[in-house]
């Protein structure tokens, strides 16, 4: 039977390794009728908005999208359309592992971490005004309610990966109220889960240790603006926003999207890397429960990239998006016929 999923190819380069992806999960054998809707740029030049309520409509029928990357105005413009996804869909656990890759040299060997972030409030809230010119006032809103569901994601995550840590990323010595709350809320959380241990940390000292032993951490949770930039952070260690994926979830929605930039320098040249949206699909299918099939396409993947003939350019190989993904593609069906 056919999983139904709503697909937004994105702006840049989303159009073209979003196909890429298809073909890799058709390989796979896995069927999928996917439903095109419009987010982005292509929203606003074709609906006359960025993130069309038929779009929103769709993704809550089909419960699960794929999404390329989404180009945000820096300063200006329309509000960002996945922080509207996030808010809309109320996708309030950001999971963006980070694992270093056989074959793509780093700093750091054997990293396996998980950043989880809650994804609906802080700053990204979104609620600021201009209290006189030239003085801007945000408020960064932290309620019980938004951390204890995201300690929770995060422990229920150590125990499904089976990590024997977590740690809260926080800034409760000068953020008292705000930052203390979150953190008093995860301890709370923490007694349901004594097979596991809570650790806290300072969210400047965990930048530090992160780049100086990122194996020290299994999962870490935070609230919003440190889960971005740290899971940025930790996406570096092992070869950048091009090779990690993510996953959006909430109650009963998922979105799994590439979170790196829309490259318009490269758009339309068949030159851009899938490699992140290729393994943000795998996660949107073990999500399904096509299990192998995810597996077949994550060990594919892996084999490819250890041969540095058959890397995309930005990894110092030669093949363009669509050799790789044919690439990819017919490691999949080996691993499917073997």
């Amino acid at each position: 039977m056919a999983h139904n999923v709503c697909l937004i190819e994105g702006d840049g380069i989303g159009p073209e390794i979003t196909a890429a992806v298809k073909r890799i999960i058709e390989a796979a054998g896995v069927s999928i009728d996917w439903r095109p809707v419009l987010a982005g740029v292509s929203a606003v030049e074709k609906a006359g908005t960025p993130l069309p309520p038929e779009t929103i409509l769709a993704i809550k029928e089909t419960k699960v999208a794929l999404k390329g990357p989404l180009a945000t105005a820096i300063g200006k413009g329309f509000r960002s359309v996945n922080v509207g996804l996030r808010q809309e869909l109320q996708l309030y656990a950001n999971f963006r592992p980070a694992r270093t890759i056989p074959g793509v040299k780093t700093r750091f060997e054997e990293v396996d971490l998980i950043v989880i972030r809650e994804n609906t409030e802080g700053l990204y809230s979104g609620l600021e005004h201009t209290v006189v010119p030239g003085v801007v006032e945000s408020l960064r809103v932290i309620s019980e309610k938004a951390s204890r569901r995201i300690a929770i994601f995060a422990f229920e995550t150590a125990r499904k990966y089976n990590r024997k840590t977590v740690t809260c990323v926080h800034k409760a010595n000068i953020l008292k109220l705000s930052d203390g709350l979150f953190l008093d809320t995860v301890n709370e959380v923490a007694k349901d889960y004594p097979d596991i241990e809570l650790n806290d940390c300072i969210i400047d000292a965990a930048a530090m240790k992160l780049v100086m032993d990122p194996t020290q951490f299994e999962v870490l949770v935070m609230e919003n603006l440190f889960g971005d930039i740290v899971s940025d952070l930790a996406s570096g260690l092992v070869g950048g926003l091009g090779v990690t994926p993510s996953g959006n979830y909430g109650a009963d929605v998922a979105i799994f999207e590439a979170v790196h930039g829309t490259a318009p320098d490269i758009a339309g040249k068949d030159l851009a890397n899938p490699t992140a949206l290729l393994l943000s699909a795998t996660m949107m299918l073990k999500h399904l429960g096509e299990m192998d099939a995810a597996d077949r396409m994550e060990g594919a993947l892996l084999s490819v990239l250890q041969n540095p003939e058959t890397r995309t350019g930005d990894l110092g190989g030669k093949l363009s998006t669509s050799q790789f993904a044919d690439t990819v593609a017919e490691a999949c069906a080996v691993g499917s016929s073997g």
